[in-house]
């Protein structure tokens, strides 16, 4: 880094890099640096000086980094990153315990425990504001990196350098197999609350699952591959929790979520109501095998410093779900 200062690297050089990594246009970069093209070039020309390397090359109508241009724009990115929140933490320094905090979580703990977390910290910490980006672990694990979001309750994601991430093990996450209650399978004359529907009756429905390759879907292929059955045939495939919900409340399908979800929203029909009337609702289906995917934890960006606001809310967090504060 001394030898690249030295030669002049400066901030302008960084955002253009990280720019160029974005907007894969060398026009693009321009607009989003608020600078005209011929400036951008200048630019350009100027951080290839310093490092030595061609940054791009050109690639239909856009560009396409370098392996030293992606070198160059993914460290540029963090400082960047890092830059806004000194930012962020004097502001909050100079006006008391104020800002706002990012918070990024799979479906499962964002229901047990980040909206508690949440709850909490509205008493305890009225002056901070705090988002919610609920997702997939490979879409969180990028979004942690990039500095969008403060700290996660997710997976490493997939092909990812665990080096990169701080994590501290939280456990793992049950799943349960729900549909609605209007659902064939609870009003079978045989059916028992009490005993498990066996899953070779469950596949000839349709199910609902996220997409190949995802870490729930893959979690109950193989759970039912251990237990002799085959996946599901007739599977749609989404990311969109409100579909599941929207899919499950209004045909026979069926859909494996995370047993805490799984609570918050069943509603038990009343006693001696309807059972047609109460097609919307969702209930939990017992099954003869377990499901349960891999453990999942806090993750940090590695090295990184938050806030005095991200670093109270992520005590208030750590204090609810029973386990130690990082040290960040």
């Amino acid at each position: 880094m001394e030898k690249l200062l030295a030669k002049g690297l400066k901030i302008s050089h960084l955002r253009l890099a990280d720019a160029l990594a974005r907007e894969a246009q060398l026009s693009g970069a321009a607009i989003s640096m608020g600078i005209a093209q011929p400036a951008a070039s200048r630019l350009a020309s100027e951080a290839e000086r310093i490092i030595g390397a061609p940054l791009y090359t050109r690639a239909g109508r856009g560009i396409e980094l370098t392996s030293e241009g992606l070198a160059l724009a993914r460290r540029a990115t963090r400082i960047l990153r890092e830059i806004q929140d000194a930012g962020r933490e004097i502001s909050e320094i100079k006006s008391g315990l104020t800002g706002t905090v990012s918070i990024g979580s799979v479906t499962g703990p964002a229901i047990e425990h980040v909206l508690p977390a949440i709850r909490q910290a509205r008493i305890s910490l009225p002056n901070v504001q705090i988002e919610i980006e609920v997702g997939t672990s490979d879409t969180l694990g990028p979004m942690l990196l990039d500095g969008h979001i403060d700290f996660s309750l997710a997976r490493l994601p997939s092909g990812a350098d665990p080096a990169s991430f701080g994590m501290t093990n939280v456990g793992k996450e049950p799943l349960s197999l729900v549909a609605r209650h209007a659902h064939p399978v609870f009003h079978r004359p045989e059916y028992d609350p009490n005993t498990a529907v066996a899953m070779a009756d469950l596949l000839d429905y349709d199910w609902v699952m996220p997409s190949a390759g995802a870490i729930l879907r893959n979690t109950v292929t193989q759970a039912l591959a251990r237990a002799g059955y085959p996946a599901p045939e007739r599977v749609l495939s989404t990311s969109s929790f409100l579909l599941v919900l929207a899919t499950i409340s209004q045909t026979n399908a069926v859909a494996p979520i995370a047993t805490s979800v799984a609570q918050a929203f069943t509603t038990q029909a009343r006693d001696g109501a309807d059972q047609s009337d109460a097609s919307g609702l969702i209930q939990v289906i017992k099954t003869d095998i377990d499901l349960e995917v891999e453990d999942y934890g806090l993750m940090t960006r590695a090295g990184s410093v938050l806030t005095p606001a991200a670093q109270s809310v992520l005590r208030v967090l750590c204090d609810g779900m029973g386990i130690s504060t990082p040290r960040l």
